[in-house]
């Protein structure tokens, strides 16, 4: 037999029984399917639920107000004559801002002035009759009925010259009235009125709006709810004794950055808006510069601090009809929706009051198409 025939033939079951195995391997024999299955099974990461503390930031809308907003109003009639200040410019309490026509004004303080000197004069003319028939009724030259006479003309000249002074000084304040003089320091509005126009002390309209921004007011409402829990954290017997505990407050402007200087919760309104269910309440900030004006608006952010209360990371929920689900953990590694009520937000950390229990497992990632009941691998999120 040929030598090359015969090697062939002995190596034929080789290659058969090295095929074997192979053919046997492709048909998911063995431990194959197990392993498979572990491979497709999720790996997702889980955390375990602690206790922590916590602060919480609440937002306020709020509208801005000078410490004093004072409407400047004529208060005598006539044209205006003189403008001195300037749209949004800063006065200072006593500074002329305006000139109405004094010229009636000044004529009528003349004339009352007169008819005080007037009457002053009659006053000494009487004093010195009732004076010069004092010794002439002592001697019996004349009767004392005389003397009471001239007492009685000196009363009615001195009547006359209280009269005439009070006269004089309404006089002068009708003509002082005529240079509108700052209140308070502050800064100046719109003034809608031009030189010339008439004016009057019933109009309705006023020459400007002075405010003092040298504080700000921050007007805020509080819905019922909130505040009974604002009320319900800080401790005092009074609601005053409350406020005091309250930590500064913060002020976000309309640009969203955070005005430099903190605030503190003034008053509370003594009663709750029927048509809105809120109370109104005051936040004081300081003004140095006079940054803020009467009209701004903003935020009003009240931190509070809480102690020993259930944290999940926002990236770990699911909102789905109003409501907050994590996937719990639970027996072969399945998880399951589980609904949570949110109480406040704390960074990117959820506050749950209810729902969870310190112990709980949940997914902390790769929640947003997960099935419900998925069996996963968890890896423990350190």
């Amino acid at each position: 037999m040929n030598n090359t025939l015969i090697q062939g033939f002995f190596r034929i079951p080789v290659i058969v029984g090295m095929c074997i195995p192979l053919l046997f391997s492709g048909c998911g024999m063995g431990n194959g399917g197990k392993d498979g299955e572990k491979k497709g099974m999720p790996v997702l990461p889980v955390m375990t639920v602690t206790l922590g503390d916590a602060t919480v930031s609440r937002e306020y809308s709020s509208l801005l107000e000078g410490k004093v907003n004072v409407e400047i109003r004529p208060q005598v009639d006539g044209t205006l004559q003189n403008i001195y200040v300037d749209e949004g410019a800063f006065v200072k309490a006593g500074q002329p801002l305006f000139t109405i026509d004094d010229r009636v004004y000044r004529e009528q303080y003349n004339s009352a002035l007169a008819s005080q000197h007037a009457a002053e004069a009659s006053l000494v003319v009487a004093t010195l009759n009732e004076e010069k028939l004092v010794p002439l009724v002592k001697n019996n030259v004349i009767s004392d009925i005389q003397l009471k006479t001239a007492k009685a003309n000196r009363q009615a000249a001195k009547a006359a010259v209280e009269q005439s002074r009070a006269t004089a000084r309404s006089a002068f304040v009708n003509l002082d009235y005529s240079t509108i003089k700052a209140p308070v320091s502050g800064y100046i509005g719109k003034i809608p009125l031009r030189l010339g126009s008439l004016v009057s002390k019933n109009q309705s309209a006023w020459l400007t709006l002075l405010s003092d921004v040298s504080e700000i007011y921050a007007y805020f409402s509080m819905s019922e709810r909130d505040f009974m829990r604002f009320r319900n954290q800080y401790e005092g017997a009074t609601l005053q004794e409350k406020v005091k505990q309250v930590a500064p407050v913060s002020l976000i402007l309309a640009d969203g950055n955070i005005f430099p200087q903190k605030g503190i919760i003034g008053t509370i309104s003594g009663q709750f808006d029927q048509s809105t269910g809120s109370v109104r309440i005051r936040a004081v900030f300081s003004n140095p510069g006079g940054l803020l004006r009467s009209g701004n608006t903003g935020k009003v952010v009240i931190e509070s601090l809480y102690h020993g209360v259930l944290l999940v990371p926002q990236a770990a929920t699911v909102e789905l009809q109003d409501k907050v689900f994590v996937f719990l953990l639970g027996k072969g590694n399945q998880v399951n929706k589980q609904v949570i009520a949110v109480t406040g937000k704390s960074g990117n950390n959820y506050i749950v009051g209810s729902g969870l229990k310190q112990g709980d497992i949940i997914v902390t990632a790769g929640t947003e198409k997960l099935p419900d009941g998925t069996v996963i691998k968890p890896v423990m999120r350190r």
